[in-house]
């Protein structure tokens, strides 16, 4: 199996976790808590056994019952303890992950639209629910964890060295062995648990495509194929799977064999030292708790290596995420009376660049010295063929993209202009192409529009948008959509969508092929009634019908520069 080499190098994905730990400190915190108290309780544990078999075996002089109920309250107070952490884990583990996913939901949000586009939509859910999910274990539940052991094996090799020095050093020997073993599996596991996360993510990126284009699958007959197709993706996780199983056992199975020996030679040094009347029945016994407290701590470190280089994996795909380019803070920008764009000489390509590579692939030009201005008030058809820049043209004056040469400029009545920023994005409305219905109800999807807008104001935005089905409806504007407007036809679903970008107060309504699943006569209605009601405001539409071109008071046609 080839492996490639990780991009960050450890010390950078533990600065990057210490900076992610304030939201999870309250949960590891109780959780070392209860843990320390837990090995407290181990080694009182310990004494308890120790002077309860001595005073029944005669060695020791003593009360039974004493001993017998400190022992028992001591596995009632760890019981108690292991129902607390239960709770933690449910109550506040949750809150912890959620606090996770809204921050990086919110950084997609907010970085730039070509940055996010680099990531396929089904592996930024996986990263966003899997590695986040990988990060607060690691943050409350794995590192405490790897304290308390730590704390554990340090208090349980003290008291034996308290007991028997000699033994506590034949347990030692193995100590070397397990740190370079651990060193060696962590660097190559780390690479192999990567392209089994990345596998994961093109299952997750192959199901989702398929489910939300079932359609288009099943009318060209080609379930058959999907379902091969990730077959083939299966087949290669469940040999990374295996590959990363092989190496683990042998790894483990090494480990086991040397604490195995340990376990075997401290054992048989305290049957020789029972033999010689050394010690007494209930110090061996309490050897081979701390024996046992010794080795198991170290297991259980070696065995927590997996879900560590999990975690650290799941680090490195976030820090990708975080990586993303963010938008420039938005500044309010109050453009006065009708506004306008205008384009000076512009050039705009579109990068080719995938997920962790620093050079882009190559570049595909889609503008060259386009100039043109709309004015205000006016209503302008963009036409061209497929690849021309039409929409290019409405992410520009978005702010989504900068040109690579030349400017764009939004200007108002005064004269002021000034280049596109987030924060002139309050001037425009947008009616993206396709279906762009979220699920929830009518009222909810005409509410990302305006949230203050009342019914009145919703059902003239309907009407406008020739959408006065909505009112015949059962429920009305409370009417559930599913996704992607599920339960409305696509004509249906383009008309409320541009209702609800007629009921966001703006400036400049851009239309990017929002009619065409309009028949000609419900079209024409339409753009005559939004002319009719929105008379001051600058409308762009993109169209390829040049019968909808003729309702533009403008035509600007684009060519594809191949």
């Amino acid at each position: 199996m080839r492996i490639n080499r990780t991009r960050y190098p450890l010390r950078t994905i533990v600065r990057w976790l210490w900076s992610h730990h304030k939201g999870c400190r309250l949960q590891a915190a109780v959780n070392v808590l209860c843990g320390l108290a837990l090995v407290a309780l181990s080694l009182c544990g310990v004494e308890a056994l120790r002077m309860l078999t001595d005073v029944a075996t005669g060695a020791r002089r003593g009360s039974l019952l004493q001993w017998g109920l400190l022992f028992g309250g001591v596995m009632v107070a760890e019981l108690l303890l292991h129902i607390l952490m239960t709770w933690v884990q449910a109550v506040l583990g949750v809150r912890s992950q959620n606090r996770l996913q809204q921050h990086f939901f919110a950084r997609l949000l907010q970085s730039r639209w070509q940055g996010v586009e680099r990531f396929h939509s089904g592996d930024v859910l996986n990263r966003l629910f899997s590695d986040a999910a990988d990060i607060v274990n690691l943050l409350t539940e794995v590192l405490p964890f790897a304290v308390v052991t730590l704390t554990q094996f340090l208090a349980s090799l003290v008291y034996l060295f308290i007991m028997d020095a000699q033994l506590a050093w034949i347990l030692l020997i193995v100590s070397p062995v397990f740190v370079a073993l651990s060193r060696f599996y962590f660097r190559r596991m780390r690479r192999i648990v990567r392209k089994i996360k990345d596998s994961n993510s093109a299952l997750q990126s192959i199901i989702q495509e398929t489910v939300q284009h079932r359609m288009v699958v099943k009318v060209m007959e080609r379930t058959g194929d999907m379902v091969e197709r990730l077959e083939r993706r299966q087949q290669l996780l469940r040999w990374q799977v295996k590959c990363r199983a092989r190496f683990s056992i042998f790894a483990k199975t090494m480990v086991n064999i040397g604490f195995a020996g340990g376990y075997l030679a401290a054992l048989l040094w305290g049957l020789c030292q029972l033999q010689d009347g050394l010690i007494t029945v209930g110090v061996l016994m309490a050897f081979t708790q701390l024996i046992h407290r010794i080795q198991r701590p170290m297991i259980d470190l070696m065995r927590l290596l997996p879900t560590l280089v999990g975690s650290f994996t799941a680090s490195e795909r976030l820090i990708e995420l975080e990586e993303l380019p963010l938008e420039a803070d938005p500044e309010p920008v109050t453009l006065q009376g009708q506004v306008g764009v205008r384009f000076e000489d512009v050039d705009f390509s579109y990068v080719e660049r995938r997920v962790g590579e620093s050079r882009p692939r190559g570049s595909r030009q889609v503008l060259r010295g386009f100039t043109y201005d709309f004015p205000p008030g006016s209503t302008t058809a963009i036409l061209g063929p497929t690849g021309a820049g039409k929409t290019t043209l409405i992410r520009l004056m978005l702010a989504l993209v900068e040109p690579s040469r030349g400017s764009v400029r939004i200007y108002d009545e005064t004269g002021a202009d000034r280049q596109p920023t987030p924060g002139t994005r309050r001037a425009f409305s947008y009616v993206p192409q396709g279906n762009t219905l979220f699920s929830g109800t009518i009222r909810d999807n005409l509410r990302l529009g305006n949230p203050a807008a009342t019914d009145a104001q919703m059902y003239d935005a309907l009407n406008t948008a020739q959408a006065s089905f909505v009112s015949q409806l059962p429920k009305r504007l409370d009417t559930s959509c599913g996704e992607g407007g599920g339960g409305l036809s696509e004509g249906q679903a383009q008309r409320i969508a541009i209702a609800r970008a007629l009921l966001r107060p703006c400036s400049v309504l851009l239309l990017d092929e929002a009619t065409s699943a309009l028949d000609i006569d419900t079209e024409n209605s339409l753009l005559l009634a939004v002319r009719a009601h929105y008379p001051h405001t600058t409308i762009l539409f993109i169209t390829h019908r040049l019968t909808t071109a003729r309702f533009a008071d403008r035509q600007v046609t684009l060519q594809r520069h191949d």
